[in-house]
């Protein structure tokens, strides 16, 4: 996607939270319920609205949308999605790791849900198998938890000088706890040390990455983290601030101006949400659907910011970046 089409679509997303006051009277409603907040996350749901009327479903024609939003407070979920079944909706749709997916299960064992988590559902007890969910549940394994060693490795690429690598993490994300050991043991591999910085709070971010400059941390990972990306644009600013390279999982934060990203479309992971709950609109059972993984993955490089960090971008990662922007 390049610069105009993005513009474009975020014009459009903007006035989506007019369109949805409005919802067709005896028509299906879907709730839409997400651990970040409503303003860092709906560039990336673009792809939702179009693969629902790709099947027939126009918002505010046919099919009615009720969002709601954590802004990264997990313990909101609960309350949020007891909202969306008391409405009751037709689909719930739960998108932004496990405290989403947990809370949605928790909520209702007969509306059905359509999930986009970054870990084993299986193993977080959302389903009974990848082939055969069972029950009211399917969705997505995004993958988002398991890609924290590549990161590593693409960093260690640009800064091979660093031997201690910072690892921002949120000690309340189901997750935390898998993400770190994935990254210690990747560092062990390539030679390197990890730092980790926890931080839950918008004054802890602040902490962390002051904390992060004071030991001389010449590369820093973000965790995938819903709460982290909600707090999106201040670690940008922190991490140019105090000149730490830093790399993040999803494209749109390069966009924001952060360094570099590796991860998955978020896009289109919301694509293929949609297509999910269309099909379950239409009368298939959730448990029937197979649990889905990405098969796109983005790694892209903003060189403004290589250059006002005087790194030199290796010809090996710029052969493999799917963008570079400039």
């Amino acid at each position: 996607m390049r610069r105009r089409e993005f513009v474009t679509l975020l014009s459009g997303v903007a006035t989506w939270p007019l369109a949805v006051r409005a919802q067709p009277l005896g028509a299906p409603v879907i709730g839409f319920l997400h651990t970040r907040s409503r303003e860092s996350f709906m560039a990336n749901l673009v792809g939702f609205p179009e693969a629902l009327k790709e099947a027939g479903y126009i918002e505010g024609q046919n099919v009615g949308i009720e969002y709601r939003f954590a802004d990264g407070q997990y313990d909101k979920l609960p309350a949020l999605a007891a909202e969306l079944v008391h409405r009751p909706v037709a689909v719930l749709v739960a998108g932004g790791g496990e405290p989403s997916a947990l809370a949605a299960k928790a909520a209702t064992s007969t509306i059905p849900i359509v999930f986009a988590i970054g870990s084993d559902p299986v193993k977080a007890g959302l389903v009974a198998s990848f082939n055969r969910p069972g029950g009211n549940t399917t969705g997505m394994d995004i993958l988002t938890d398991s890609l924290e060693a590549k990161r590593l490795g693409l960093l260690h690429q640009l800064v091979p000088n660093a031997t201690t690598v910072g690892f921002l993490w949120n000690p309340l994300f189901a997750s935390a706890e898998s993400q770190q050991r994935d990254v210690q043991d990747a560092a062990r591999d390539l030679g390197l040390k990890i730092q980790g910085f926890a931080a839950s709070t918008q004054k802890e971010i602040d902490s962390a990455l002051k904390a992060a400059s004071e030991q001389k941390i010449l590369a820093l990972i973000v965790g995938a983290d819903p709460f982290l990306d909600t707090r999106r644009d201040q670690i940008i600013g922190l991490a140019a601030t105090y000149k730490v390279p830093t790399i993040y999982q999803f494209r749109e934060h390069v966009r924001a101006g952060g360094l570099m990203n590796y991860g998955i479309d978020i896009v289109d992971v919301y694509r293929q949400v949609g297509r999910y709950a269309a099909r379950i609109l239409k009368g298939e059972k959730p448990g029937d659907l197979p649990i889905l993984r990405p098969t796109k993955f983005e790694f892209v490089i903003n060189l403004k910011a290589t250059k006002a960090l005087s790194l030199n971008v290796p010809s090996g990662l710029m052969a493999i970046a799917d963008e570079v922007i400039e």
